[in-house]
């Protein structure tokens, strides 16, 4: 998970939570009381409204008819502020900065943000830790994935939304240029390099131009393959170690680095948005991404009305690794400015849309309408594109937990689907965990947003050749040398101990 939801510091909320906290304090009683009538079966419609992402084309209108249907069965109005992905963060920032926060609020990457970190820990999200439990469909969400989310206190602020733990992220390469350039399918980074120069450079499209990239960097992939763990920390010796530190973390970014000389990737991908790395993929400008195994077959798809025999295929494994995901895609908070009587209300929304009614009706729509159903799956009509009926749009908000959700998309052949699934199966004996999960430190909090971003720098600096790799290795000794980088190891490994202690 990217770090970027850390870099607005906590001062700068400090007003806005100090609000948050005294509209928690008093005159609660009478508007629970009403909030229970408005939210009961016979009385009027609790009104909820919501900050969330969408990644569909366009987001669902208010006259969406999914949505009309979801706040007749839930005897709800909502109103949702919809926020492109390539823009979410920088929305959620500006909405937590403005202390005038939704009922129901998606954070894409909880884990991270010092901020939401900060702000749970004073209070300002319902704690939702032994509540959940009395909500049938949020219990059948994977233990793993409850635990995942849980602070370091232990407790959980937020309803994850839900997704596999194993399977279903990793690199995809194309295996239809793999085939035309006689190359097999790649098992380590050195096979994997031969392959993205053969696309870059031998015209796997066939159109005699010199129009196509190895590769679209995500150089967190091949820093978790180079360092045999997800993210920033790696378990050793029963302490966590920054992945700074470590020798195989100056590998990956050579690596990174001679592929950016060599012109593999395309010179200006730090300007990259999500969206516009899948316009690159579906139009066949890139043999190997960082993709969801879903959005692998949404690019094989559109590639085929072009290229019958395109396929996107997924790598089980590079180096004997395959990432684990912490069970969930964010998770939605509620503040504590909701009264209580109208939080359980929020609960039993949100518990309908783990179900299998909700979660269809959100993602696929009525049957025969939007969906018909043929070989045990939901194809979709045009109807649904007519009315923007799919995960990208209110099921971003609304699922259910499913082992192999992502190896299923709508349209997809079942031999297909079969394939995905076995490469899920096959992904998960290969699994390696963020051991940061759960651990923090006061320290993080405070510092590791500015340290981040300067060793992100730093290694975008090499990436592109602006330091030489010595610099790198300058940078590092000084981060061993600084008292408050030492503090952030001393309590994360600390946490870290603590946590597996009590497991």
């Amino acid at each position: 998970m990217s770090k970027k939801n850390a870099g607005i510091k906590l001062c700068s909320l400090q007003v806005s939570l100090a609000l948050l906290l005294a509209a928690c304090g008093g005159g609660g009683g009478e508007e629970a009381n009403s909030v229970e009538q408005e939210g009961g079966k016979q009385g009027k419609p609790t009104q909820i409204s919501i900050l969330s992402s969408f990644y569909s084309q366009e987001p669902p209108s208010e006259d969406n008819p999914i949505i009309k249907e979801i706040e007749k069965r839930t005897n709800t109005k909502l109103n949702i502020a919809w926020t492109s992905s390539n823009n979410y963060t920088d929305k959620l920032n500006v909405t937590l900065a403005s202390g005038e926060l939704p009922d129901l609020i998606l954070t894409t990457d909880p884990l991270n943000s010092s901020v939401i970190k900060g702000m749970a820990a004073q209070g300002a999200f319902w704690d939702l830790t032994n509540l959940y439990k009395n909500y049938p469909n949020l219990a059948k969400f994977p233990e793993e994935t409850w635990k995942n989310l849980a602070y370091a206190d232990g407790h959980n602020y937020g309803i994850p939304r839900v997704r596999p733990v194993y399977g279903q992220n990793g690199v995809s390469i194309r295996r239809d240029w793999l085939d035309k350039l006689g190359l097999k399918m790649p098992t380590n980074m050195d096979e994997l390099y031969e392959a993205m120069k053969a696309f870059t450079n031998n015209d796997p499209d066939g159109n005699g131009k010199n129009d196509t990239y190895g590769v679209i960097l995500n150089i967190r992939t091949f820093e978790n393959v180079f360092n045999k763990t997800i993210g920033d920390w790696k378990a050793q010796d029963g302490k966590l170690v920054p992945t700074v530190y470590l020798s195989t973390e100056k590998d990956a970014l050579m690596y990174a680095n001679k592929l950016y000389k060599e012109k593999l990737i395309p010179e200006d991908f730090l300007m990259l948005k999500p969206s516009q790395i899948l316009d690159m993929l579906k139009a066949g400008k890139a043999g190997v991404a960082t993709q969801a195994i879903d959005q692998v077959w949404n690019i094989t798809a559109e590639l085929r009305k072009q290229k019958p025999d395109a396929y996107m295929e997924p790598i089980v494994s590079l180096n004997g690794v395959s990432e684990t995901e912490i069970g969930s895609f964010g998770m939605f908070l509620i503040p504590k400015t909701v009264p209580e009587a109208k939080l359980k209300k929020i609960m039993e929304f949100m518990d309908y849309g783990a179900s299998a009614e909700g979660s269809d009706l959100a993602n696929f729509g009525f049957k025969d309408v939007h969906f018909v159903e043929k070989d045990g799956f939901k194809i979709p009509t045009e109807q649904a594109v007519k009315d923007n009926v799919s995960q990208q749009a209110f099921g971003q908000i609304f699922l259910s937990y499913n082992k192999y959700l992502k190896a299923y998309v709508p349209g997809i052949p079942k031999e297909y689907y079969d394939r995905h699934v076995k490469i899920m199966d096959e992904r998960a004996k290969n699994a390696v965990n963020d051991p940061s999960v759960g651990v923090d430190s006061e320290a993080w909090i405070k510092f590791w947003p500015e340290y981040n971003k300067k060793i992100t720098d730093m290694k975008l600096h090499v990436i592109m050749g602006k330091e030489p790799i010595e610099k790198w290795e300058a940078f590092v000794n000084q981060l061993k040398t600084e008292p408050n980088f030492t503090k952030i190891v001393q309590e994360m490994s600390e946490s870290y101990v603590k946590r597996n202690s009590t497991k």
